[in-house]
């Protein structure tokens, strides 16, 4: 595989990838809380939506109608991040209509991204993450090889028609050329409990997935996301579920950061 020329952001601490093998197992929902819980922790985190064909960051911060500043430096154009809930924020969904899809072939898709990246005026940034689309073609590859990437984390669900697809994310990871670090696995939507029935426990999608994906991968499965109504609803409504404190996938994401600080 060929190296590309890496990218120097002499600001940013740390880079760090969440992908996934398929769409629909809340990649985007645990880049955006695990952004917030950082930065909760009084660190500087920057969160690129680099899901080109479909970026739903912007919605879930409520920032949909906002245009990120452009200026001009020489012949490039410079990007200002856009902040909220102390997180600095780049997604293409800023640059078009939220009704309009984007039809780029895969290459122009990729240099997209690393441009944004690249000419994007972040200041200094303890943790960069990076929301990957699902699977693994050209926006992953050329990322992972023009970025000096930390680490990846792997979301799944319980079941193993989602295990089968992030097995395929986790393992571009480890291609020659790459050899990105998997820092660990997140299960999402691990089970779902009532509030009128706060003891109990439903595993609507099965269970163990996450603990097999990181014994497989030599990794740690750094939490289990419970499937909670109210994380949609702040996410649908672009506020911190983050206000409701009591939720135990607060406690989760929490505990995730906790973990990604002491490795970082």
């Amino acid at each position: 595989m060929a190296m590309l020329e890496k990218i120097e952001l002499k600001e940013v601490k740390n880079i760090i990838i969440v992908a996934s093998g398929k769409g629909g197992v809340g990649k985007s929902t645990v880049s955006v809380n695990l952004s917030i819980a950082l930065a909760r922790h009084g660190l500087k985190v920057a969160l690129v939506d680099a899901d080109i064909y479909g970026p739903s960051v912007p919605k879930m911060f409520g920032i949909e109608d906002i245009r990120p500043e452009v200026s001009a430096n020489g012949d490039k154009e410079m990007y200002f991040p856009v902040e909220k809930f102390g997180v600095k924020i780049m997604s293409v969904g800023f640059f078009v209509n939220k009704n309009q899809g984007l039809i780029w072939r895969g290459p122009l898709a990729a240099n997209a991204i690393t441009q944004f990246i690249e000419n994007t005026q972040w200041g200094d940034i303890d943790y960069m993450i990076i929301d990957f689309p699902p699977g693994t073609g050209d926006i992953q590859l050329t990322t992972v090889q023009k970025l000096n990437v930390n680490g990846a984390i792997i979301v799944t669900t319980p079941q193993e028609v989602a295990v089968n697809d992030a097995r395929k994310a986790a393992s571009m990871f480890s291609n020659p050329g790459i050899n990105v670090p998997i820092i660990g696995i997140i299960e999402n939507m691990s089970w779902f409990t009532p509030k009128i029935h706060p003891e109990e426990k439903y595993f609507i999608f099965g269970s163990g997935g996450g603990e097999k994906l990181a014994i497989e991968n030599n990794t740690t499965l750094l939490g289990k996301i419970p499937l909670v109504a109210e994380i949609g609803e702040a996410a649908e409504k672009g506020k911190s579920v983050f206000l409701q404190s009591e939720l135990i996938a607060i406690q989760e994401f929490e505990k995730i950061a906790e973990s990604i600080i002491n490795i970082y």
